[in-house]
C-alpha cells in the first residue's frame, strides 16, 4: 500500500461545502426517502457554494504555489448516501475543485472517518458530528451561517485566526477564571508564567499549518495566522512562552483586554476564526467565516449561565 504523502489534510462536509438547505429542509419535513429522491432528481443541477467553499478553493489554491506533490487536501465527508452524493460530485466537477477522496455514509456520521483519512481538521455545519471529533482528539468547528458578502474570500493570503483558551490552548485557566474570577485568573498565569499550557483540540493543527508555512521560501508564504484572545496583560506572558515551547510561530497575536474580537477579525482580514465562545462566534460571524468549537467549561454550561468569559 502506497503511503501518503505528508500533507494538511482539511475534511469538509457536503452541507458546509456546498448549500443544500432546501434538501435540508424536505429531509426534515418528509424524511430520506424523499430527500433521496429530490437529490437524485437533480443531481445534474449545480449546488450554490456554502458557507465554506471560499476557506475550501483558496485552501487548494496553495497546491499552485508550491512545486512537487500537493502539500494540501480536502476530503469530503458526508452524512449522504454515494446516490444522493452524486450531485455534490458533479458540482464539485463544475467548480472544477481537485477534491477527489470522499466518504458518503447512508445517513449516519461520517466524523469516524477523520482519523481514517489522517485529517487535520474537520469541518461541519453538524454540531453533533463535531462535538464527537472534538471527544475523539481531533479539531473540529461547526461552521455558522455566514452572510454571503462576508464569504467572498480575495486571491490573496490565506488568514487564519484562532482564539486561544479551549481552542489552541487546555481549558485549564479558564476553568480557573469560571470558578475564581478575574484576579484570580490574573494571579495564577502571572504566577505559572514559566509553565506552559498543555495543548487545546487546535494545537496540532495549528502545528500542521506551520509546518506548510515553513515549505514556502521567507517572506513569500500566502498563509498568515493570528492568535485572537480576550486575555491582556499580565495574562498575555504565558502564551508567548507557550508557543515558544511549542516551536510554533503565530504571525501575529492580539491581546484584546475584553474588547469585541469582530473588528479585529475584520483588520486582519481573516479567511475563518475559530472560538469556543458562541458570542463571540455569533459577532465574528457576521463579517468573516467561523467556526464554533464546543469544547471546554465554556460549552459545559447551561446556556442561561449568566457568567460570561471576558478576559
Amino acid at each position: 500500500m502506497t503511503k501518503l504523502p505528508e500533507k494538511l489534510v482539511i475534511a469538509v462536509s457536503s452541507r458546509a461545502l456546498f448549500d443544500l438547505d432546501e434538501g435540508h429542509h424536505i429531509f426534515l419535513e418528509e424524511g430520506l426517502d424523499a430527500y433521496s429522491e429530490y437529490q437524485i432528481a437533480h443531481e445534474n443541477e449545480i449546488l450554490a457554494p456554502g458557507q465554506a467553499f471560499p476557506l475550501v478553493k483558496k485552501l487548494l489554491s496553495i497546491n499552485q504555489q508550491l512545486p512537487g506533490d500537493p502539500r494540501v487536501e480536502v476530503i469530503l465527508l458526508s452524512r449522504n448516501s454515494a446516490d444522493t452524493g452524486l450531485r455534490v460530485f458533479n458540482s464539485i466537477s463544475h467548480y472544477q475543485l481537485p477534491i477527489e477522496r470522499a466518504a458518503f455514509c447512508g445517513g449516519r456520521s461520517p466524523y469516524r472517518y477523520v482519523s481514517a483519512f489522517g485529517c487535520h481538521l474537520f469541518l461541519s455545519t453538524h454540531a453533533e458530528d463535531v462535538c464527537s471529533a472534538l471527544q475523539a482528539g481531533y479539531a473540529a468547528a461547526t461552521i455558522l451561517p455566514t452572510p454571503r458578502k462576508a464569504q467572498q474570500a480575495d486571491g490573496g493570503e490565506l488568514c487564519f485566526a484562532f482564539d486561544g483558551d479551549a481552542v489552541l490552548f487546555s481549558d485549564e485557566a479558564e476553568r480557573i477564571y469560571k470558578s475564581s474570577g478575574l484576579a484570580a485568573f490574573s494571579a495564577s498565569e502571572k504566577a505559572a508564567a514559566n509553565e506552559p499550557l498543555s495543548g487545546g483540540p487546535f494545537k496540532a493543527f495549528l502545528s500542521a499549518l506551520h509546518n506548510l508555512q515553513q515549505q514556502f521560501p521567507p517572506n513569500e508564504c500566502p498563509i498568515r495566522t493570528a492568535l485572537v484572545t480576550a486575555r491582556s496583560a499580565p495574562a498575555h506572558e504565558r502564551v508567548i512562552k507557550t508557543l515558544r515551547e511549542w516551536n510554533i510561530r503565530i504571525d501575529e497575536s492580539l491581546f484584546l483586554g475584553g474588547l469585541t474580537k469582530a473588528a479585529f477579525l475584520k483588520a486582519f482580514h481573516a479567511d475563518v476564526f475559530f472560538d469556543d465562545q458562541t458570542v463571540h462566534c455569533e459577532s465574528a460571524s457576521e463579517h468573516v467565516t467561523t467556526g464554533h468549537v464546543p469544547h471546554g467549561i465554556a460549552n459545559e454550561q447551561p446556556v442561561d449561565n449568566p457568567k460570561k468569559k471576558n478576559h
